[in-house]
Parts: structure tokens; C-alpha cells; sequence
């Protein structure tokens, strides 16, 4: 019986569901510049269909309304969502008729929404895949895997009390080979400063081919400049080949540091969408990427609105291969 394995995300996509803002409540005066970002998003991703089928998840009636008006090119589905933040949500596929639904706690209490602990399951039946439940905390934005059976991750996020208590480092990686197919975890140590997800690594660092994984190369004004160097050194004595790309630097929103990142990026099938912040290396980072997806277009957008609610591209978005 063939083993099943998380796909790396530049394996082909059937489609990608992608959350569309729909509380005012929680947006805020963020609402409508977020949701022009997110279709930006989308409409980069579709790429006027050379790319994938894009599905909009909306929460509500007005949202969905929105969507339409602004994506005539998506489809648009009404599940009812705490918020968009969907690779941490939506079901883990496998394979393309085969995916895994894991708990979802709020990111350790933090954010306890309605419909967030079970829009996972429901998007899985809008495609009629199987799924297994799986029994413990893991969002999708913790880890990052490579294809081979490879999967990175951090010890602060999965590690920490406030998923699973209890459990120990080699439970969880145990877990994820059990339910994710994978054969080797490689674990980095913290995450990037301020981030609510208690340092996903998808906001750290990245596989860009097997055995490659990209990590920023932090700036001097950079507040993460030595998270990425640990995870650059722990990272090369595991064993696995870094490149080290550009990182955006200082990112303030009302004075407060914000946990912005490139690394937050997006692979799509004719696509790889890259965060903007308005940082003097924005361009660079396109560039950067661009020459490690020669067979993409890599394109840089603003995402300074989404980044309000606490994330970027890769954070809204996930893959359904095929």
C-alpha cells in the first residue's frame, strides 16, 4: 500500500481555498483594504486561469456578496469562520481523495471564534474527500514539509503547553509521521517576535526543494535577526542545504512590533506570491524567490492589511493538490 504524505506545496493544486474577510467587528477599518489585498491574492494565484481554481471561503451572506463582485473569477462558498486564517483551520491533505482534520484550540486559547474548531471538517465535505479526525492540536501554519518526508518545524509551537499539554518532543513527531506521512522532523527553536501563533514556522522558514529550506538573513535594525541565525545554524547541523534570503526588517503597526515575513509566501501552480510591507527590500525578496522558482512567476504584493489581523498569504490560503 502506497504510503500517503502531506505533498510539498509545489506539488500541483487542484484548487486553494483562500478566506475572504467577513467581521467588521474584527477587521475593523482593516476590512476593505484587506479584502482588495486578498483578492489581489487571489487573482495572482488564478493567474486568468493558467494558475488554479480559486475557492473564496466567506462567513456570512455580505461577504460572500463581496466576493463575487470582487472575484467574478473565483468561486465563492458561504462556511461560517471565526476568521480567515485558513491554513491553520482547514483540513491537511495527503493526497488528493485523502485528508487529515486536526483540533483546533484557538492558537493556545488566545482566539476562541465560532466556527473555527470545525470549519476543518466541513470544508473537507464540500469536496468529498476522506478524512480522518485526528486527535490533537496541530495547525497547518506549524510545520513545512518538503515532499520527501521531510518536515520542519518549531519548539516553540509545538512544543509549547498551550497545544498539547504534556506532550513530549518525541510524541509529537511520532504524530506527524503517524498522521502526515512523515519519516524526519527537523526542529528549529523560536518563531519571530510578537507572533500570536507562538512562532509558526511557515512565518520562519520555508522549503523551496527537497532538503532546501529558505531562512531571512536579518538586517541590523531587524528585531528576529538572531532567530533566524539559531535556526540557520540548527537547521544546517540537522543536516538540510539553506538559502538565506532577504528579511523586511523592522515592521511597526501603531508603534508595536509585527511579526512580518516573506517567508509567509505562497507557491502556486504558474505562481509564487511574495508579501510586501513597504520595506526597502521588498524588490530584493522578489528577486531572491525568483531565482529560486525559475519556472514560476514570482510576484510581490502588498499585504500590510492582512498583516493587521495577523498574518499574509500563506496564512489565509490552503492547497488542495491534484
Amino acid at each position: 500500500m502506497t504510503k500517503l504524505i502531506q505533498p510539498a506545496e509545489w506539488a500541483r493544486h487542484k484548487a486553494v481555498w483562500i478566506g475572504f474577510p467577513s467581521h467588521p467587528e474584527l477587521w475593523l477599518e482593516d476590512i476593505g483594504p484587506a479584502r482588495e489585498e486578498v483578492t489581489a491574492f487571489a487573482r495572482a494565484v488564478h493567474a486568468d486561469g493558467a494558475g488554479e481554481k480559486v475557492i473564496l471561503v466567506t462567513a456570512d451572506i455580505e461577504a460572500s456578496d463581496a466576493a463575487r463582485k470582487m472575484a467574478p473569477f473565483a468561486e465563492v462558498i458561504v462556511e461560517p469562520f471565526g476568521d480567515i486564517w485558513l491554513r491553520d483551520t482547514a483540513p491537511i491533505f495527503v493526497s488528493p481523495h485523502h485528508a487529515r482534520d486536526f483540533r483546533f484550540n484557538g492558537w493556545g486559547g488566545k482566539y476562541d471564534l465560532p466556527g473555527d474548531d470545525d470549519i476543518g471538517a466541513r470544508l473537507a465535505r464540500t469536496r468529498r474527500v476522506e478524512v480522518e479526525e485526528c486527535n490533537w492540536v496541530l495547525e497547518g501554519g506549524a510545520i513545512d514539509g518538503d515532499g520527501t518526508g521531510l518536515v520542519v518545524t518549531t519548539e516553540q509551537c509545538l512544543l509549547n503547553p498551550n497545544r498539547n499539554p504534556g506532550f513530549s518532543r518525541p510524541m509529537v513527531a511520532e504524530f506527524l509521521k503517524r498522521d502526515l506521512g512523515f519519516s524526519d522532523v527537523l526542529w528549529l527553536g523560536d518563531g519571530l517576535l510578537n507572533d500570536h501563533t507562538d512562532g509558526h514556522v511557515d512565518n520562519l522558514a520555508r522549503f523551496v526543494a527537497p532538503g532546501l529550506l529558505a531562512i531571512p538573513e536579518g538586517s541590523d535594525n531587524d528585531p528576529n535577526w538572531r532567530v533566524y541565525q539559531v535556526a540557520a545554524e540548527k537547521a544546517a547541523a540537522f543536516g538540510a542545504a539553506v538559502v538565506r534570503v532577504p528579511s523586511p526588517g523592522r515592521i511597526l503597526h501603531d508603534e508595536e512590533i509585527v511579526p512580518a515575513s516573506y517567508m509567509n509566501f505562497y507557491i502556486g501552480n504558474a505562481a509564487v506570491v511574495v508579501p510586501h510591507y513597504g520595506s526597502s527590500n521588498d524588490e530584493a525578496a522578489v528577486a531572491a524567490f525568483a531565482a529560486l522558482f525559475p519556472n514560476h512567476q514570482v510576484i510581490g504584493q502588498r499585504a500590510d492589511h492582512i498583516l493587521t489581523g495577523g498574518g499574509s498569504f500563506h496564512c489565509i490560503s490552503q492547497q488542495i493538490p491534484g
